[in-house]
């Protein structure tokens, strides 16, 4: 009798825990729509500017001085509990500046440019936490324990962006890629660059929500992109005579505004000779946003949890 008491006492405690394990399982599915809107800081790794020292890879390159706003809309779908799609709108502006580096070459190349960037992606994302608290049943008259839910995930995916450098010439900014800084035009191997472009985000984020609908988040990405002129900069120096000839005076300056060139010394005829280093190419440019948002998620249906 005992043992049959016991027998049906666990089968009672079984069934509960696997009902509160499915509605657990099932309750992402009533909100698995969700906006953000966040604001946040852009920056830039590329060729200009950056740590005092020849040409480094990396976030050791980075200036963060030139760190400049950023602003996001996002819409995510759940396609599993752990599981997301997540596409964003951004804006971004990035900067870079020889003038803020101190090694040598790169300070006296002289070159500087801004940009904003419009970007639109689409990512997965996949949660390496997922915390929930809270009380299951919607208890009339019963006061429930606060629902939260905190979740920290790893994100990849495929965007497509827009850029269109300038540079400034005493006091004035003008667009870089119709003056063919570095040949494009002149020569069949100096093609122009598209100013739309293709990009791969990847980074980490984390949300927090503070009951079923509304939460706060931060997340910061890189970009990996496929173009090394988002700073109008890659390849050699070109001849700045044929480039003053095709596109005038303008363009020239801004092809080699050099601090040699420009104090009309003769150090700077070897340094920005035609076919001598203007930028690298083997490092394509690369971008990043970091950003605090704000989550709102939308119901989708009955939860099916039940009310007493």
């Amino acid at each position: 009798m005992k043992c049959r008491l016991l027998f049906v006492l666990s089968l009672v405690l079984l069934s509960g825990f696997t009902a509160d394990a499915q509605r657990m399982r099932a309750r992402w599915k009533a909100y698995r729509y969700e906006w953000s809107a966040g604001i946040g800081a852009s920056n830039f790794l590329g060729d200009l500017g950056g740590a005092n020292a020849i040409g480094t890879n990396g976030f050791k390159d980075l200036e963060l001085s030139l760190t400049r706003p950023a602003l996001t809309v996002g819409f995510r779908y759940k396609i599993a509990q752990n599981f997301s799609l997540h596409s964003h709108l951004t804006y971004g502006h990035v900067r870079g500046d020889d003038k803020l580096t101190e090694e040598f070459f790169r300070n006296n190349r002289n070159l500087n440019f801004k940009s904003d960037i419009f970007e639109f992606n689409l990512n997965f994302e996949a949660a390496l936490l997922n915390q929930r608290q809270g009380g299951i049943y919607r208890l009339r008259g019963v006061k429930r324990l606060t629902t939260y839910e905190t979740s920290i995930y790893a994100f990849a995916g495929i965007g497509v962006f827009r850029f269109n450098p300038k540079g400034e010439l005493n006091g004035e900014w003008y667009r870089l890629q119709p003056l063919g800084t570095e040949g494009q035009g002149l020569s069949p191997a100096r093609e122009r660059y598209d100013l739309v472009q293709i990009c791969v985000p990847m980074g980490i984020g984390a949300r927090y929500f503070f009951n079923r609908r509304m939460g706060v988040g931060f997340e910061f990405g890189i970009r990996k992109t496929f173009t090394d002129y988002i700073d109008d900069v890659s390849k050699t120096y070109y001849d700045n005579e044929a480039i003053k000839q095709k596109y005038g005076q303008v363009a020239a300056l801004l092809a080699d505004p050099s601090a040699s060139s420009l104090n009309g010394t003769d150090a700077d005829d070897v340094i920005t000779a035609p076919g001598q280093q203007r930028g690298d190419p083997r490092d394509n440019d690369a971008y990043m946003f970091a950003v605090i948002s704000i989550h709102y998620k939308l119901r989708t249906g009955r939860s099916n949890f039940p009310v007493f």
